[in-house]
């Protein structure tokens, strides 16, 4: 039996949210939430995060009750360190783990990251399968062996959580698999991660293998089992729950299911799965999930990556019934078609609506009830913004206030250092698009120029290139009305490539040429502040 595990009459269920907090080392019936979403989750293609951002999803992962973050893999940067050591030093309830490859340097760089945590953990991984084996480590298993021991010991020497992985896990040698495990939890090990690295396994056949480990590694309970699964075959999260049903006591994963290729097991599938059917895990965890959606909303946002419409628990369609049938049941009692209150998972609501009237004790009270809590300055930097949206919209909803919040953020984290003062465009079936665009630059001198092109966005885009000269090419351009009606507020989002870097810009306006306008320009602005930092 697994150590955190207890006999079922007497596992503490606590519902998400409430109760006491426990460590997750002294974990009762508990799963462990371990998010990499900093870490594996950034090596989605076209991501690239700042530390500033990474520290705003540290904090949000923190209010959403995560047990342990995977800040980074310290080594692998400069910058990655940097964010490590940000997130170590402010964020104190979860455990901070560096991820660092089975090499004594890494190793030490992953302390170095994480020592100022108030819970540190070193989280060392090597491949362990024969493709992996021979293709790229090309070392024999015994040397594999011999190193993974040796980096288990070096992490065990600064710190007592270490975090052991055989990456690939899934397509290694089972007697192989064994012997590795037994020696890192005898080199000290309390967690021994089984990575699915490939997305290969399914849930029956993965559950076998936990079994297996569980019957031949003589030391296991003195360890943690963990599983983290890629969705390669779309089976992360089954393969993670099956996990579970079998003993697994803690699951790593990403928000909104970010990762490499297909991504990881999307962790809010996770959590409301073992929330929604607690008969069958007997389980629970340590998550409020009311901090769910906005958790969701916040890595979308500054990641630039879209949640899928009907993606489970927080997209779009989640909680929505169009059929009449479903309509019909749902105002009888709202059970007959869903297993879930959108309000467990935070969903908003929009009892109270705001307009051009409305004042600043009631856009205050409406932040606050989504989560913001902002200073008397603050406040009235966004009050202005309000009114600005309030003028041009009958109506302004918690979509619409979550833009606002968003385009702060994005603006108070990038540098401005060329400032987008007025764009103008001319265009039509028979006019050639031209766009004029009165430009701030560095040195608070207006700069004013023009261009034409194949349409008005294109023209507005040549228009800035004009003024500000910085060779990139655009990789992405996607809108996305952020509400409904010919009013609605789009939201604009780029990438952009300069010197094999990727750049995000994102702008909203419910006049899609300036939002346009505004997201090259913060996309820009992101490209030539982190050149000056370099």
């Amino acid at each position: 039996m697994l150590a955190c595990e207890v006999e079922s009459n007497q596992i503490i269920r606590f519902k998400s949210g409430a109760g006491i907090k426990r460590s997750p080392r002294m974990s009762d019936g508990k799963v462990i939430i371990f998010d990499t979403t900093l870490r594996d989750g950034e090596q989605s293609a076209g991501i690239g995060l700042t530390t500033h951002e990474k520290l705003e999803i540290a904090r949000q992962l923190e209010r959403l009750g995560v047990d342990v973050i995977e800040a980074g893999f310290a080594a692998s940067s400069p910058g990655d360190l940097d964010a490590v050591q940000r997130i170590a030093a402010e964020i104190r309830k979860p455990i901070i783990a560096s991820l660092a490859r089975c090499y004594l340097p890494d190793v030490d760089v992953a302390w170095e990251g994480v020592k100022g945590a108030e819970k540190p953990r070193i989280h060392v991984f090597i491949s362990s399968s024969d493709n992996h084996l021979m293709n790229l480590l090309r070392k024999n298993p015994e040397e594999v062996m011999d190193t993974a021991v040796a980096s288990v010991e070096r992490a065990k020497s600064f710190c007592d959580d270490v975090e052991f992985s055989p990456m690939d896990a899934t397509r290694t040698d089972p007697e192989y698999l064994f012997k590795m495990l037994e020696a890192v939890i005898d080199a000290g090990a309390n967690t021994v991660n089984i990575a699915d690295t490939v997305g290969y396994t399914i849930p029956s056949e993965f559950a076998q293998r936990i079994e297996d480990i569980k019957q031949n590694v003589p030391n296991i309970d003195k360890a943690i089992i963990s599983v983290h699964c890629h969705n390669d075959l779309g089976l992360s999260v089954s393969n993670s729950l099956a996990a579970v049903r079998v003993g697994v006591r803690q699951v790593e994963g990403c928000i909104n299911g970010l990762g490499e290729r297909a991504g990881n097991a999307a962790l809010e599938e996770i959590i409301m799965a073992i929330e929604t059917r607690d008969d069958l895990f007997d389980v629970s965890t340590n998550i409020d999930t009311t901090q769910i959606y906005r958790t969701s909303r916040l890595v979308s946002d500054i990641t630039g990556f879209p949640v899928q419409p009907n993606k489970a628990i927080v997209g779009a369609n989640a909680f929505r019934h169009a059929s009449g049938i479903h309509q019909d049941g749902v105002i009888k009692d709202r059970s007959t078609y869903e297993i879930i209150d959108p309000r467990t998972v935070g969903w908003p609501s929009n009892s109270l609506v705001l307009g051009k009237l409305s004042g600043r004790a009631g856009l205050r009270s409406r932040l606050e009830e989504l989560g913001y809590h902002l200073d008397q300055t603050e406040l009235n930097e966004v009050f202005e913004s309000f009114k600005n949206l309030a003028d041009r919209k009958r109506e302004v909803n918690d979509q619409d206030l979550e833009s606002l919040m968003s385009a702060r953020r994005r603006t108070a984290d990038v540098p401005t250092i060329y400032e987008l003062d007025h764009v103008q465009v001319s265009t039509g079936d028979h006019e050639v698009p031209t766009a004029t665009v009165k430009i701030i630059d560095p040195d608070g001198q207006t700069v004013v120029d023009a261009a034409t092109g194949t349409g008005p966005v294109d023209a507005v885009y040549r228009a800035i290139n004009r003024v500000i000269g910085v060779d990139n090419k655009l990789t992405e351009f996607r809108v996305d009305a952020v509400t409904e009606g010919i009013d609605a507020l789009g939201d604009v989002t780029i990438r952009i490539e300069k010197d094999g870097d990727t750049y995000v810009g994102r702008g909203s306006d419910t006049d899609i040429i300036v939002a346009s306008a505004k997201a090259y320009m913060n996309a820009l602005n992101r490209a030539l502040s982190t050149g000056m930092a370099r």
